[in-house]
């Protein structure tokens, strides 16, 4: 099985994504909240590029059945029901509710992904649900960072790097590319120091320099939300309420 990641979606070529299985990450913040939702009993998540465009959807739902969510550099959107903070998707908010979502990097990702055969949604809040289907899987896999501003995100890259850790462990024959020993052996060597490998990077001290150090710990808490999130028709639902 061949195993590639890559550090922004623009680096993605459309052919290489065709019958492949595709994992995004975008570990601070909207992949970790969108499992953190689902966790919580969202009925599905529906990601956007623009804030028009989830203002637009809404206009399809009845009143109390869907929230605004979302955020544009790292702050909150006028008139939008939740940030992108994961903190706020308690079970009391979401659960029940269609959740329109746009964010300033991750949701952008959703777009480069519709040639795959099956989309997976990745943090390190799942890792081990993650790491566990796709052992199981005979596709090759694409992983697909989101990035920071259309750049190399590092907390993105070992997040894809903690699943590799944990597929090497499982598979033989698993053949990456080199973003993907890259990310293996950032993780290795900073699994018990995840926030001192990050604390210095541009991601990790703009959400902390916007005083969300709680967000930050608990993106970086493994297996918190332990579902496994598939996005499919532009929905993304916990793996078991996909139809195949």
């Amino acid at each position: 099985m061949k195993l590639n990641v890559y550090a922004i979606p623009d680096n993605v070529a459309d052919k290489e994504l065709k019958d492949k299985t595709v994992v995004l990450i975008d570990l601070l913040r909207a992949t970790s909240t969108m499992l953190t939702a689902l966790a919580n009993g969202c009925k599905e998540v529906i990601p956007a590029a623009e804030i028009e465009e989830v203002i637009n959807m809404s206009k399809n739902y009845e009143k109390d059945s869907y929230l605004l969510c979302g955020e544009r550099n790292v702050q909150a959107i006028d008139g939008f029901h939740l940030s992108n903070s994961p903190l706020e998707y308690t079970s009391d908010k979401v659960s029940g509710k269609t959740l329109l979502m746009t964010t300033t990097n991750g949701t952008q990702a959703f777009k480069r992904v519709t040639d795959a055969a099956e989309v997976i949604i990745c943090s390190l809040v799942n890792v081990d649900a993650v790491a566990e289907y796709l052992a199981e899987q005979q596709n090759d896999l694409v992983f697909i960072c989101a990035g920071t501003g259309g750049q190399f995100s590092t907390d993105d890259v070992v997040t894809a790097g903690a699943v590799v850790h944990r597929l090497t462990d499982k598979l033989e024959n698993l053949e990456l590319n080199d973003l993907a020993v890259v990310a293996r052996t950032l993780y290795q060597s900073s699994a018990n120091e995840l926030y001192s490998l990050l604390k210095n990077s541009a991601h990790y001290k703009k959400l902390a320099d916007a005083g969300m150090k709680k967000d930050i710990e608990y993106c970086l808490t493994l297996n918190a939300a332990p579902v496994l999130g598939v996005y499919k028709d532009g929905v993304v639902k916990l793996a078991d309420e996909v139809k195949s």
